[in-house]
């Protein structure tokens, strides 16, 4: 028999009644998942860690110290300590005729070889292509591609031949005839474009022939049963299909040319009197040859800005739906 449990029947208190200590909480669901999330972002973020430090280390780094020293009047000679010197660096720019006139002429040796040269001749030459029996297409690709992979340098020295006055181009004129005349003396900023144009057709060609390769023949086999000509197939049809492409082209294209330097020094060097003197060639001049580093890092920043502004415009573009 068990014994019975004792009844309080006193005045005083009962006895104390001891409650089991609590379990621990049970797990919320919410909170797994969100710490299953984060280590799975870890753990992918892993391998291009060492990427990402390279890129902080060797672009950010140099990026944000040329930003500092664009504020101050740090020189290569002739200086104990730089101090700092706010906008002027920048203020002195836009009032540089020099510097106004290198831009103007960055703009148009932009426009010219790059928005109008490469694109133009690149979508030309994937188009004739996609006509064009194999063995045309290979010699072809394979002229315009080595003008590509020449080094900036090795490209200058050959166009600065062609145009020189005594190079092969007043060699053919004299040959037919015609007038010749000392090309990157009276027409550089032209002669440095034709310059570009020629050596990075190449890049533009590789794009548009892929883009074109993607078509539907469906689509431009339907266009010719409808009698449109080859000018309609192309604006209403080609063009708006290859549209990101474009975007794309123009956007690295001009990114590369505004940076061009070794092409135009090798050629001019921005002379004669400053004819040929884009905003890198300007830019080389004042820091390094004129010792003026906090300036010339000012206007490194500012072709940095038009690059952005550039690359802002046609990045809207890219988002527009075809």
């Amino acid at each position: 028999m068990t014994a019975a449990t004792p009844q309080h029947t006193g005045p005083g208190p009962g006895p104390e009644v001891r409650k089991a200590p609590p379990g621990p909480p049970a797990p919320d669901p919410a909170r797994r998942a969100r710490s299953a999330t984060t280590r799975r972002a870890l753990f992918r973020a892993l391998p291009v860690s060492p990427a990402v430090i390279l890129l902080l280390l060797f672009l950010a780094g140099p990026i944000a110290y040329c930003v500092v020293i664009a504020f101050t009047d740090l020189q290569l000679t002739g200086q104990a300590e730089e101090s700092f010197v706010g906008f002027e660096n920048f203020r002195r720019a836009f009032q540089d005729e020099a510097f106004l006139n290198a831009v103007w002429l960055t703009l148009v040796f932009t426009v010219l070889s790059s928005l109008i040269g490469q694109n133009t001749l690149g979508l030309a030459l994937a188009s004739l292509m996609q006509r064009a029996s194999k063995p045309v297409r290979t010699l072809t690709g394979g002229i315009v591609v080595t003008a590509w992979v020449l080094p900036e340098v090795v490209a200058g020295f050959l166009l600065y031949a062609f145009f020189r006055r005594e190079g092969t181009l007043n060699a053919i004129l004299d040959w037919l005839r015609l007038p010749s005349q000392n090309w990157l003396f009276t027409l550089p900023i032209l002669a440095v474009s034709f310059a570009n144009v020629w050596r990075g057709t190449a890049f533009s060609m590789l794009v548009y022939s892929a883009a074109l390769n993607e078509i539907p023949k469906e689509v431009t086999e339907a266009a010719e049963v409808d009698g449109a000509s080859g000018w309609r197939r192309m604006w209403h049809i080609t063009l708006p299909m290859i549209r990101r492409s474009i975007g794309t082209n123009l956007m690295l294209n001009t990114l590369q040319t505004l940076s061009v330097f070794g092409l135009i020094w090798v050629m001019t060097r921005g002379g004669p009197s400053g004819k040929s003197q884009t905003l890198p060639l300007f830019m080389y001049e004042q820091a390094f040859q004129n010792s003026l580093i906090g300036y010339g890092t000012a206007v490194a920043l500012l072709l940095l800005l038009i690059g952005s502004l550039f690359s802002v415009v046609y990045l809207r573009l890219l988002r527009t739906e075809v």
